[in-house]
């Protein structure tokens, strides 16, 4: 049985799904929609599949079994809520919007449809997050430090408050992801930051939050978007007797045994795109990240980007 796939949006985080999911067998990716329609033909391309300036003549056009969402956070909303109207299986690329209303008003109409989701969190499938959790269960994380430390993506909307909802929302939202998984949910913290002349668009190239768990731990997050190439990302963890500094490339496990690095092996785009698959075809439950749970990330990350804003209260 063939699966036939419909991707909207055509930049490099549509490209890495479509690649993944052009290695697994029995997907067909039917129809890659962009504004930009000489961005979704060369997609298209690359697997033989029909490039549309619009995704509602892909929804209307070719008959497919899931939709794969990969739009500016600005630009949720519209597409998903068609899908919702054909009954598609969604999957939605992070953040789920620029703002909180949205993602809440969707949250509640894909819940009423009781469609399949995956959201994607793909840090939640690294083989070395699943060691870091395995570790964390004998000496819980008291505390967690996390840093987006990074340059500004070179896309017209990444900068702009109202497109991306600020690097918070936008990066920084896996950071949370990632310490909502080994540490625990947020009861509430304090966050700041600001602009300067020299940063990106309107949005805050500075912020940095102080979080408190329910679990009793503490955590410190920060992001910027001032440097000229990925400097610093990843969570490091602090417990009795163990630290780990997890990026998505490898963790390293500081221990009374000394310290070791432990590389990925898993690719993540590729398993959750494979995860979602099999659960489109009733043959599996490894989705990591519906819709639902996603909201609870989204939740944070806005929370801290709106105390970020005004240097106060991150309220939940």
């Amino acid at each position: 049985m063939t699966t036939r796939i419909g991707l909207v949006g055509a930049g490099f985080i549509a490209g890495r799904h479509l690649d993944a999911l052009a290695r697994i067998e029995g997907v067909t990716v039917a129809g890659v929609a962009d504004p930009r329609a000489d961005r979704a033909e060369v997609l298209a391309a690359r697997v033989g599949a029909a490039a549309y300036a619009h995704w509602a003549d892909l929804l209307d056009v070719e008959r497919l079994d899931a939709l794969w969402v990969c739009v500016p956070p600005h630009a949720h909303g519209p597409v998903e809520e068609a899908a919702v109207d054909r009954g598609l299986p969604l999957f939605v690329e992070k953040p789920l919007a620029a703002d909180l209303g949205t993602a809440e008003r969707l949250a509640a109409r894909i819940g009423d449809a009781g469609l399949p989701t995956s959201v994607g969190y793909h840090w939640r499938y690294l083989d070395t997050l699943e060691t870091a959790r395995d570790l964390l269960a004998g000496s819980p994380a008291r505390m967690v430090l996390g840093a987006w430390l990074d340059r500004a993506p070179r896309v017209d909307w990444w900068a702009r408050q109202d497109g991306s909802g600020g690097q918070t929302v936008e990066q920084a939202t896996h950071l949370f992801d990632v310490a909502r998984v080994l540490v625990g949910e947020v009861e509430g913290g304090w966050a700041t930051g600001s602009r300067s002349p020299d940063g990106p668009g309107d949005i805050l190239d500075v912020c940095t939050a102080a979080l408190r768990f329910a679990s009793g731990a503490v955590g410190s997050f920060s992001n910027s978007c001032l440097l000229p190439r990925a400097h610093r990302i990843g969570v490091e963890l602090v417990a009795p007797g163990l630290g780990l500094w997890l990026t998505e490339h490898q963790l390293v496990v500081t221990d009374p045994d000394g310290e070791r690095t432990i590389d990925r092996e898993v690719d993540p785009f590729e398993a959750e795109d494979r995860a979602f698959v099999a659960a489109v075809r009733g043959e599996g439950d490894d989705v990591r990240t519906t819709y639902a749970d996603a909201l609870r990330t989204h939740r944070l990350a806005v929370a801290v980007a709106t105390a970020a804003a005004d240097g106060g209260t991150v309220q939940l």
